[in-house]
C-alpha cells in the first residue's frame, strides 16, 4: 500500500492528483509520470497551455488550472516550522478493504530520551488501546541519523474508519501535534466500456516507443463488449475541433495508438499556412488508411515545369509496384499500395527549394479469440497452464486476473508463452491466492475461465528453533514444510518487511529468514505462517552484544581539554545488548550519579561525565567500565583543565643605563595547563599608578630592554604571562630602579683595624650619589707584586665598614672600594699604601655610658640590660665582680663580644642591688670601671599611729617611719579617715612629708578611725597602719554618757556559702569562676592553680564584692585548663574549695 505522503518523482509540475488515482495506477503496474512523458512531452503540448498542467484521470487527459489560493496555502503550511516533527503525517484516501500507513518522524539530536507519542481519532479517543486486527502501531530508531520513526497502519479499512486523526508528541516541556484526515471510498467494480483495440500501440520501426503497450486505460476490472463496426470517420477533423482533454479518448476510439506522434501532427496542422511560390496546394498534414489498404498523396504545383521528388524518412522513393507516381496537369500524385505498419512514417515532397510533408496513419484490424479459455482445477504448488488461440500470429494479447492486468516480469510468478496463434498463461507453484477468474483480451474479443486451487495436507518437517546471536552476526531462521507454498513472516505480530539486510528465502519446501548484521532491533518473537494454512511456527531471537566504548570523537591520546570555571559535559557513546551498566572512577574513587559537582549520567546509548565549574584539581585520568552479560569494556580518558597562567615572579633589573635598562624574569610556576605563548611588559613611574604597555607583540623570551625612560626618575616594571586561554594576573612590581649613570667613588678609605689574619677598612659614601641611589659597596684587595684583584665580599654591603678575612700573616695588600647602584659600579677608591697584615696591641679602654656614671635604679621585677662598650686589641679579657665577690651566673647573665659587654637580669630583685666592678685586660694593660645598681620596691607601713589630742573638730596624729623603706627614701605619707558607723575610708592628706599631722573639719558627734600609708618612688605601701583607739568629736555642753553594753561577738571562721563548680571554657573567650564566702573578720582571699598561688599575672583578674569572689581568666588557651582553688583565711581559720576548668578549642 503506498504511503499517502509519497509523491511521484517525475510528475509534470501540477497539483497532486486525488489519492485514489495513484493507488489505481500502481495497482495496474504502471508509472503515471512515465506515461505522461511518452504521451505528451513539453514540446508536444498544444499551444496556449501556459501554466496549466496535465492531469491523468482514468484513460482521459484533462487540463487543470492550479488554483493560486491553494499554492499559497501550501507555501504557508510549509513555512511553519515544527517544534519536534521533521515529517508530519499527511491526510490520505483509501478504498474499503485496503491498507494505509501514516508516518511521523522526530529528530533525536537534542533529545536525551525517547519522546512520547500518542495517536488519537477525533478529539479524545486514544488509539493505543485499539491496536489489534485493524490497527497496528510501530516505532523504530535509526542510530546513524538519530531519527525516531512512528507508524500507524490501518489494515483492511472500513467505512467508519474515515474521519479526523491527530498525532501528539511530547518531550519534557516540548509539545507538538498534527491533525490529518482519512477518507474511505467504496471499491468500484465496473467502468465504462472501451474499445480494446485502442489499448495497443503500433509496431512500427524507427520510433523510440515502438513495441510498447499503453495499458493506462485498462487498469480496472470491466466487462468488455465487442465493438460494432463504425463508418469511416476523418479522425483529424475530429481532433481539430476537440478539446485537449478528449485527445486520448478520440485516439483510443479510432485506433490512433501513437499518441505522441498524434500530438506532433496536430500541432503542425494548427500552424498557419504560409503561401508557397512552388506549391499551389500542399499535402494534407495527415492521412488515414487501413492496414493492407491504399493511400493517395496529392500536391498541386504552381509551375508544372518544376521537378518533384518524393522522400520517406529522408530517403528518396523510387517507382515500384508499391510506390506508383502519377502526373495530371499541375498535380503530382503518389500511390502507396498494401500499406503496412512500417509505412507509418514521415513523407515529404520537394519542388525546387521548397518542400511540404505529411504522415499517414495505418490502422490495424481487430484480433479475434478463436479458442476460448477453459475452467481449471489444481492443487497448491502445482503448475497451472491456461491456453487460448487468436486469429493472427504473434498478436498482442492482455491477460487479466479478476479484472486486473497481469504484468509478467523477472520477479512475477506469472509467465506468458506465445506459440504462433496460441497464447498460454503459466502459473508456477499455484496457491489459493491464485484461485480467481482469469480472462484474455484482444482488440477484437475476449475470453474468461475460472481457476480453483485446493490445499494439500501440510506437515512440519523442520520447525523453527530459538536463537541467541551476537550483534553484527547473521540470523538465519529456517524451517521445512511438506508443501511448496509461500508463507508470511511476522515479528512481534507485525509483518516482516524485506530490505537489503533482511531477506526472505523460499526454495521449494524450505523457508528461510536471513538477517545480515544482526541489530538490537532484530530481537523479538518471530512466527512463520504458511499461506492458506492455520499453522504457525514460532521462534525467539535474542541479540546480545559485548559492550563497546566509542572514542572516535576524542584525540589520539583520548585527551579532553576544558577551561577552568566552565562546565564539562563529556558524552561517550556506548553500545551493547543488553544495554551495559557504566561505572566511572578516578583513581580508587568511584564517581556516582547524583547532584554532586562531579557526577555521571547514564542513557541507553551513551554515558556522560559531568563536571560543574571545572577546577585545576579535576585534571587527571578518568576510567569508564562497561559490563553486561556479553562481556566487559574498559577505557581511560584524560581530562585536562586549562586556566590562565599564574603571574610570573617579580622581574629583576640586571643593568641600568641613562634611559634604558635590561630586565630578566622566570616563567610562571604554573602555565595553566597550556604552553606559555609569550609575555606582555608594563612599566610605570614609582610615584604614579598608571601602567603603560611596552610591547604589543608578545615577547617570546624572558628578557626585555625597556627604553625611552626619563633620567633620574624611579620606575617599576611588571610582567603578564599569556597562554592560549588568556592573560595572567600581573607579577609583583620589580624593585624600583632609576635609569642613571654610576655614582662617584667612595671617599676617605682608611684602615680601621688589623689582626694577624684580617684587615678592617672604613670609608665614607660617595660625594655624588644621584637619583638612582646607592645599592651597596664592593671591597677588593690584591697582594703586593700582583695585579689580581680579589673581591672580599660576595654580596653587596650597605655599611661603610668591612673586614677582610683569611689573610696570611705578614703579607702586604692593596685595598680599593667601589660604590654600586642600578647603573653599575663606580670608579674605585684606592688606599694609598700597602697594608701589613699583623696585629697591633691597643691598650684597653672602657667607655662607660653617661647614664651609668650615676646610680642605676630599677624597680623589683623589671629587667636590667646594661651595655658597656670598650676598646682594646687583641681581644681583651673581661672580669665582673659584685661588691668584691664573683657574680652568680645563675642569677645574672653576662655576655661579651669584641667591642662590648652586656649584664642582663630578667627580673630584678632587691638582692641584686650593689656595686659592680668591670676589669678589661689586654696583655699587660688593665682598665677598670664601677657601676652602682639600686633595685627598689614599695615601702612597708608606718610602725605606730597614735591620736595625740582631740579638741573641737580637730585631731592630732603622730606616727613613726616604717622599718622597711623599700631600698629607697621615703618621699611622703597618705592619711585616711573612716567613720566608725560605715568604716568607709576617705583620703585626707597625700604626699605628706612629716610624721605628725592635724586633721581638721571633722563632724561633731561622729567617731573616727585613722590610718597612714608610707610612700617612696615606687608608690604607696601595700598596707596601712590604723589607730587602735577612735577619736570622738564631742558636742559642747552637757556630756552624754552612753550606756555601757556588752559587745556581741560577731567573729566567725570563714565559710563558703556558694561553692565553685566545674566549668568548660572556649579558647579565646574570657571565662569566670565564682563562689561566695563569709567570715568575721573579713577573710583574705587567695586563688591558686594546681596548688600554685596566682600572683601578679596579667592574664588573671580577681574581684571580691560583698562576699562574692570572682576569678576572670582572659582569653584562655588549653594551657589554662586545670584545678583551680579558692582559699579564704582569717584569724579564726582557713577554708578551701576547688573546681576543674577544661578549655575546648573550636575547629576552624
Amino acid at each position: 500500500m503506498p504511503e499517502p505522503t509519497k509523491k511521484e518523482e517525475n510528475e509534470v509540475p501540477a497539483p497532486a492528483p486525488p489519492p485514489e488515482e495513484p493507488s489505481k495506477e500502481k495497482e495496474a503496474g504502471t508509472t503515471p509520470a512515465k506515461d505522461e512523458e511518452e504521451v505528451s512531452p513539453p514540446s508536444a503540448l498544444p499551444p496556449g497551455l501556459g501554466s496549466r498542467a496535465l492531469e491523468r484521470k482514468d484513460s482521459d487527459w484533462t487540463l487543470v488550472e492550479t488554483p493560486p489560493g491553494e499554492e499559497q496555502a501550501k507555501q504557508n503550511a510549509n513555512s511553519q516550522l515544527s517544534i519536534l516533527f521533521i515529517e508530519k503525517p499527511q491526510g490520505g484516501t483509501v478504498k474499503v478493504g485496503e491498507d494505509i500507513t501514516f508516518i511521523a518522524k522526530v529528530k533525536a539530536e537534542d533529545l536525551l530520551r525517547k519522546p512520547t507519542i500518542k495517536w488519537f481519532k477525533g478529539k479524545w479517543m486514544d488509539l493505543a488501546s485499539k491496536a489489534g486486527k485493524h490497527l497496528q502501531l510501530k516505532e523504530t530508531f535509526e542510530r546513524h541519523s538519530r531519527v525516531y520513526t512512528f507508524e500507524m497502519q490501518i489494515i483492511k479499512a472500513k467505512d467508519n474508519f474515515a474521519g479526523n486523526y491527530r498525532c501528539e508528541v511530547t518531550y519534557k516541556d516540548k509539545f507538538d501535534s498534527c491533525s490529518f484526515d482519512l477518507e474511505v471510498h467504496e471499491s468500484t467494480g465496473t467502468t465504462p466500456n472501451i474499445d480494446i483495440r485502442s489499448a495497443f500501440k503500433r509496431s512500427g520501426e524507427g520510433q523510440e516507443d515502438a513495441g510498447e503497450l499503453d495499458f493506462s486505460g485498462l487498469l480496472k476490472r470491466r466487462e468488455v463488449k465487442q465493438q460494432e463496426e463504425e463508418p469511416q470517420v476523418d479522425v483529424w477533423e475530429l481532433l481539430k475541433n476537440a478539446k485537449p482533454s478528449e485527445y486520448e479518448k478520440i485516439a483510443f476510439q479510432y485506433g490512433i495508438t501513437d499518441l505522441r506522434g498524434m500530438l506532433k501532427r496536430l500541432k503542425r496542422m494548427r500552424r498557419e499556412e504560409k503561401k508557397s511560390a512552388a506549391f499551389a496546394k500542399i499535402l494534407d498534414p495527415a492521412y488515414q488508411v487501413d492496414k493492407g489498404g491504399r493511400v493517395r498523396f496529392v500536391v498541386e504545383l504552381a509551375d508544372p515545369k518544376l521537378e518533384v521528388k518524393w522522400y520517406k524518412n529522408g530517403q528518396e522513393i523510387r517507382p515500384s509496384t508499391k510506390y506508383i507516381f502519377e502526373h495530371k496537369g499541375c498535380q503530382r500524385i503518389l500511390f502507396i499500395n498494401n500499406c503496412q505498419m512500417t509505412d507509418d512514417s514521415e513523407y515529404y515532397v520537394t519542388a525546387g527549394d521548397e518542400k511540404c510533408s505529411t504522415e499517414p496513419f495505418v490502422r490495424e484490424p481487430p484480433i479475434m479469440v478463436t479458442k476460448q479459455l477453459e475452467d481449471t482445477t489444481a492443487y497448491c504448488g502445482e503448475r497451472v497452464e491456461l491456453e487460448c488461440e487468436v486469429s493472427e500470429d504473434d498478436a498482442n494479447v492482455k491477460w487479466f486476473k479478476n479484472g486486473e492486468e497481469i504484468i509478467p516480469g523477472p520477479k512475477s510468478r506469472y509467465r506468458i508463452r506465445v506459440e504462433g496463434k496460441k497464447h498460454i498463461l503459466i502459473i508456477e507453484g499455484a496457491t489459493k491466492a491464485d484461485a480467481a477468474e482469469y480472462s484474455v483480451m484482444t482488440t477484437g474479443g475476449q475470453s474468461s475461465a475460472k481457476l480453483s486451487v485446493d490445499l494439500k495436507p501440510l506437515k512440519i518437517l523442520t520447525p523453527l528453533t530459538d536463537q541467541t546471536v551476537n550483534l553484527g552476526k547473521e540470523i538465519c531462521l529456517k524451517c521445512e514444510i511438506s508443501e511448496n507454498i509461500p508463507g508470511k513472516w511476522t515479528k512481534n505480530g507485525l509483518p516482516v518487511q524485506e530490505s537489503d539486510r533482511l531477506k526472505v528465502v523460499h526454495k521449494g519446501r524450505i523457508h528461510k529468514l536471513v538477517i545480515a548484521n544482526a541489530l538490537t532491533e532484530d530481537e523479538g518473537d518471530y512466527v512463520f505462517a504458511p499461506d492458506a494454512y492455520n499453522v504457525t511456527l514460532p521462534a525467539k531471537v535474542h541479540v546480545i552484544d559485548p559492550p563497546k566504548i566509542i572514542l572516535d570523537g576524542l584525540d589520539a591520546d583520548n585527551t579532553v581539554t576544558v577551561i577552568a570555571g566552565n562546565k564539562l559535559r563529556l558524552e561517550i557513546p556506548i553500545s551493547g545488548e543488553p544495554p551495559p551498566k557504566a561505572m566511572w572512577s578516578r583513581g580508587d574513587k568511584a564517581i556516582m550519579e547524583g547532584s554532586g559537582r562531579i557526577r555521571t549520567e547514564s542513557y541507553p546509548d551513551s554515558s556522560t561525565l559531568v563536571i560543574d565549574i571545572a577546577e585545576r584539581d579535576d585534571s587527571g585520568v578518568y576510567h569508564i567500565n562497561l559490563k553486561n552479560e556479553a562481556g566487559e569494556a574498559h577505557a581511560s580518558i584524560k581530562v585536562k583543565v586549562v586556566d590562565f597562567p599564574d603571574p610570573p615572579v617579580a622581574p629583576t633589573v640586571t643593568e641600568v643605563g641613562d634611559d634604558w635598562c635590561i630586565m630578566n624574569w622566570e616563567p610562571p610556576a604554573y602555565d595553566g595547563g597550556s604552553p606559555i605563548l609569550g609575555y606582555f611588559i608594563e612599566r610605570k613611574k614609582k610615584q604614579s599608578s598608571r601602567w603603560m604597555r611596552l610591547n604589543f607583540d608578545l615577547c617570546k623570551e624572558t628578557t626585555f630592554e625597556p627604553k625611552k625612560m626619563i633620567e633620574g626618575v624611579a620606575y617599576e616594571v611588571r610582567i603578564f604571562a599569556v597562554n592560549a586561554i588568556g592573560i595572567s594576573k600581573p607579577s609583583m612590581p620589580s624593585r624600583p630602579f632609576v635609569p642613571l649613570a654610576v655614582t662617584s667613588p667612595p671617599t676617605l678609605l682608611t684602615v680601621d683595624s688589623v689582626t694577624d689574619t684580617t684587615v678592617t677598612m672604613r670609608w665614607r659614601p660617595p660625594d655624588h650619589i644621584g637619583a638612582a641611589g646607592l645599592d651597596g659597596y664592593v671591597l677588593e684587595y690584591c697582594f703586593e707584586g700582583t695585579e689580581d684583584w680579589i673581591v672580599a665580599n660576595k654580596d653587596l654591603i650597605d655599611k661603610t665598614k668591612f673586614t677582610i678575612t683569611g689573610l696570611p700573616t705578614d703579607a702586604k695588600i692593596f685595598v680599593r672600594v667601589k660604590a654600586v647602584n642600578a647603573a653599575g659600579a663606580s670608579e674605585p677608591k684606592y688606599y694609598s699604601q700597602p697594608i701589613l697584615v699583623k696585629e697591633i696591641i691597643e691598650p684597653p679602654k672602657i667607655r662607660i655610658p653617661r647614664h651609668l656614671k650615676q646610680t642605676y635604679i630599677r624597680r623589683v621585677g623589671e629587667a636590667v640590660n646594661l651595655v658597656i662598650p670598650f676598646q682594646g686589641k687583641p681581644r681583651p679579657e673581661l672580669t665582673w665582680k659584685k661588691d668584691g665577690a664573683e657574680i652568680d651566673k645563675n642569677q645574672i647573665n653576662i655576655r661579651n663580644s669584641e667591642t662590648d659587654t652586656i649584664i642582663f637580669i630578667r627580673k630584678a630583685e632587691r638582692s641584686h642591688s650593689g656595686k659592680y666592678d668591670l676589669q678589661v685586660k689586654v696583655d699587660k694593660f688593665v682598665e677598670t670601671a664601677s657601676i652602682d645598681i639600686q633595685i627598689v620596691d614599695r615601702p612597708g607601713p608606718p610602725q605606730i599611729v597614735k591620736i595625740e589630742d582631740v579638741w573641737g573638730e580637730n585631731v592630732a596624729l603622730t606616727w613613726t617611719p616604717p622599718k622597711d623603706d623599700g631600698n629607697a627614701a621615703i618621699t611622703g605619707y597618705t592619711i585616711q579617715k573612716a567613720d566608725k558607723k560605715s568604716m568607709e575610708w576617705f583620703t585626707v592628706i597625700e604626699h605628706y612629708h612629716r610624721t605628725s599631722a592635724t586633721i581638721t573639719e571633722l563632724v561633731i558627734g561622729n567617731e573616727y578611725y585613722f590610718r597612714v600609708f608610707s610612700e617612696n618612688m615606687c608608690g604607696l605601701s601595700e598596707d596601712a597602719t590604723m589607730t587602735k583607739e577612735s577619736a570622738v568629736i564631742a558636742r559642747d555642753g552637757k556630756i552624754y554618757k552612753n550606756p555601757v553594753y556588752e559587745d556581741f561577738d560577731f567573729s566567725e571562721a570563714p565559710m563558703f556559702t556558694q561553692p565553685l563548680v566545674n566549668t568548660y571554657a572556649i579558647a579565646g573567650y574570657n571565662a569566670t569562676l565564682n563562689c561566695s564566702v563569709r567570715g568575721n573578720p573579713k577573710p583574705k582571699i587567695t586563688w591558686m592553680k594546681n596548688k600554685v598561688a596566682i600572683v601578679d599575672d596579667p592574664r588573671y583578674r580577681m574581684f571580691s564584692n560583698q562576699g562574692v569572689c570572682t576569678l576572670e581568666i582572659r582569653k584562655p588557651s588549653p594551657y589554662d585548663g586545670g584545678t583551680y582553688c579558692c582559699k579564704a583565711v582569717n584569724d579564726l581559720g582557713t577554708v578551701e574549695i576547688e573546681c576543674k576548668l577544661e578549655v575546648k578549642v573550636i575547629a576552624q
